[in-house]
């Protein structure tokens, strides 16, 4: 996924500004692909060039904020992506390397690290089954809803995965026989 285009899927549900933008993206598309809110605005530039969107001219008064909306342009761009066919990114994970390592070598003190990221995934879970809880559980269920709440399930899902594995992990790492 690129950049452009999660700016472009933020901008489709919703014009705003680019600090809004950037708020927003950190509090959904953010969970599952990281942009500094220097690259957001950057890209933001990019955007408004290529006439995928354009500012709406500020408010009147110090400190407003230009409001961004998706032009055509941008949505035709847009579909275009969604249909796109692209191969599954391959599997990079630091932690699985560590674990092959750790193996080869003995004990190397990674059982920290991983108890580390177990506490950091666990409460990851705990502010997707939050969000889950407010804004899917008992909801009409449009078209909409059912896919971002999908999104979000994949969310939960790897959390759960990643405390699955933490836990087997630790369970070796902790067993002297092992």
């Amino acid at each position: 996924m690129s950049l452009p285009h999660a700016l472009l899927t933020a901008l489709v549900e919703h014009p705003c500004s680019g600090s809004e933008l950037a708020e927003r993206f950190d509090k959904s598309i953010g969970y599952f692909w990281h942009a500094t809110h220097q690259q957001i605005y950057r890209e933001l530039a990019r955007l408004e060039e290529a006439l995928w969107i354009e500012a709406l001219p500020a408010e009147t008064g110090r400190g407003r904020k230009r409001q961004f909306r998706l032009l055509p342009a941008g949505r035709k761009e847009l579909r275009r992506w969604i249909a796109e066919q692209q191969d599954p990114t391959p599997l990079r994970d630091e932690l699985m390397v560590r674990l092959r390592a750790e193996a080869a070598i003995g004990p190397a003190g990674l059982a920290q690290e991983i108890a580390r990221r177990q506490a950091m995934h666990q409460a990851k879970l705990d502010v997707y089954q939050r969000i889950e809880q407010r804004d899917f559980l008992g909801k009409e269920p449009s078209r909409e809803r059912r896919l971002q709440h999908l999104v979000l399930k994949a969310g939960i899902l790897q959390e759960q995965l990643s405390l699955a594995i933490a836990k087997e992990a630790l369970e070796i790492l902790g067993d002297p026989a092992a």
